[in-house]
């Protein structure tokens, strides 16, 4: 008789470490320059009055380089405060479109989104199959990005082993994409949990009930969809997949070149994924078209719209309404207005609080332990983006290398100014040797972040939400931040289904 299998735990992420010099900023390093300045002019001037001058002064700038408040140094706090006061003194943290937006010669209206997505533009790129796909290109990041809608069967009510076998598939998919400059750069994860009172299926009954149906089959029918209705949760999953054109060049050039090329080569990469995630136990529902990216994000922007738009969409399969089209004009894709605050972000007619995920579970977990952060709740609808970014074998070497020579120094100095090593410290040194070993014998490296968001239509439930969320995040062991100062950016990397969030360079967040 065979043994059953054992639950696979996960667990060893490691941290960034990122700085101009060590863990120090390039502004935290000019201050810390500064104090050891201003505490040498009393013995360069031989002055003992000047030192209780200056040295109350080095004191001050060495806090504000290495003093930390909710993760930030002061210095980082200070640019997040100065930025965003001169956004809100010239107006840049308000964005008005609708009735404002802009207009082409000939009387057209192009898409209009704020801030970094302004850049976005949404391609009609032939499938190969014959149907077409929205591709988002960004001509900054010279970046294609396709989106497609996915559903999975979920882990918690299956056996192990077919968990643990879903599980893997996934990280083989993830490993095959840590290619030497491979085209694919980004692949994201987005998942949407939508208070759902019930409209659509509401419409859909009313068209599909018979009129010959007894009264008293329709009465019990609408007596449950009106107790049932309103407490039912939607969740929409999206797999975003990015290719940057400057590492595909020869094969866009060889697909034609340009946009068209790019499109090409795209459609191409994720064709030949399709094996890879159907073994991972993702089934493809389908790659959304110009329309349907615009709806991914006019819905995330005006909650209030999902509603109708669901509804259009369910009329649309019905034969007397064959030729309405689903979806939403990528013209009318962004908000009519959003208002930047220092800590939430106002969009149409709700309010959103984005966090990024610092800190992953130090223990080894399920592979379940995100279910908390996916709970439905009625007063508030949630997002989570996880980003992965693929790294290849000679970038991951040189990354992974330069992380343990940098853990291995900061040691060696802790250890000849007599200071004992910490039992964290000792721990990541021998997750990243985990890492590089794990590298060496052909496991893929992936550089990864998450991103939560909480929507609300009431603000007087705002505060109620995110206290939910933390409370959820921290039972699945993770530690969350709030990202104060630029929640515009945020909501785009955690609200939208379009692979956006890591930075192209190691920079302190």
């Amino acid at each position: 008789m065979s043994t059953p299998a054992e639950p696979v735990l996960f667990g060893g992420w490691q941290s960034e470490r990122s700085g101009f010099m060590g863990n120090l900023s390039g502004p935290g390093f000019v201050l810390v320059a500064a104090a050891s300045i201003m505490a040498l002019i009393p013995i360069y001037i031989r002055s003992w009055t000047s030192v209780f001058l200056s040295l109350p002064l080095a004191v001050l700038l060495l806090l504000l380089a290495y003093g930390r408040v909710l993760g930030l140094t002061a210095d980082q706090w200070i640019v997040l405060a100065v930025r965003h006061q001169i956004a809100v003194a010239t107006n840049k943290n308000l964005f008005f479109s609708g009735v404002f937006a802009p207009r082409t010669k000939d009387g057209q209206q192009p898409m209009d989104l704020p801030g970094t997505l302004a850049r976005l533009r949404i391609l009609n790129a032939p499938d190969g199959l014959g149907s077409h796909l929205g591709i988002t290109h960004n001509p900054v990041d010279h970046t294609y990005t396709a989106v497609c809608r996915i559903t999975f069967p979920g882990l918690a009510l299956i056996d192990t082993e077919r968990q643990n076998a879903r599980v893997k598939a996934w990280a083989a998919f993830l490993r095959s994409q840590c290619k030497e400059d491979g085209a694919i750069t980004r692949i994201a994860v987005h998942q949407r949990s939508l208070p759902d009172d019930g409209a659509a299926l509401r419409s859909w009954t009313e068209r599909h009930t018979s009129p010959d149906a007894p009264p008293a089959a329709v009465q019990a029918l609408d007596e449950l969809m009106t107790g049932a209705g309103p407490v039912a949760t939607t969740r929409e999953t999206y797999l975003a997949v990015t290719l940057s054109s400057s590492r595909a060049r020869l094969a866009i050039k060889g697909a034609g070149g340009g946009q068209v090329g790019a499109a090409a080569v795209l459609v191409r990469e994720i064709n030949a994924m399709h094996s890879a995630l159907s073994s991972a136990g993702l089934h493809i529902v389908g790659w959304l078209s110009p329309r349907g990216v615009a709806q991914a994000i006019r819905t995330a922007y005006d909650p209030e719209a999902h509603l109708a738009l669901a509804e259009r969409n369910s009329a649309a399969e019905d034969s007397q309404w064959k030729g309405t089209p689903r979806g939403v004009a990528p013209e009318l894709a962004g908000p009519a207005a959003t208002e930047t605050g220092w800590g939430v972000y106002r969009h149409d007619g709700a309010w959103t609080v984005s966090y990024q995920v610092r800190g992953f579970p130090q223990s080894e977990v399920y592979a379940t332990f995100l279910q908390p952060l996916l709970k439905p709740r009625q007063n508030a609808r949630r997002s989570l983006s996880l980003v992965y970014e693929p790294i290849g074998p000679a970038k991951a070497r040189q990354e992974l290398a330069r992380e343990k020579t940098k853990r291995q120094a900061a040691r060696q100095l802790r250890a000849k100014t007599g200071r004992a090593e910490s039992e964290d410290e000792r721990r990541e040194a021998m997750t990243a040797r985990a890492q590089d070993v794990a590298r060496a014998s052909g496991h893929g490296v992936v550089r990864l972040t998450g991103l939560l968001a909480v929507t609300v239509t009431n603000l007087e439930e705002l505060e109620t939400a995110c206290a939910e969320l933390q409370a959820d995040a921290s039972a699945a062991g993770l530690e969350l931040r709030r990202v104060w100062g630029a929640q515009d950016d945020a909501f785009a990397a955690s609200a939208l289904p379009l692979a956006q969030g890591l930075p192209d360079r190691r920079v302190g967040i």
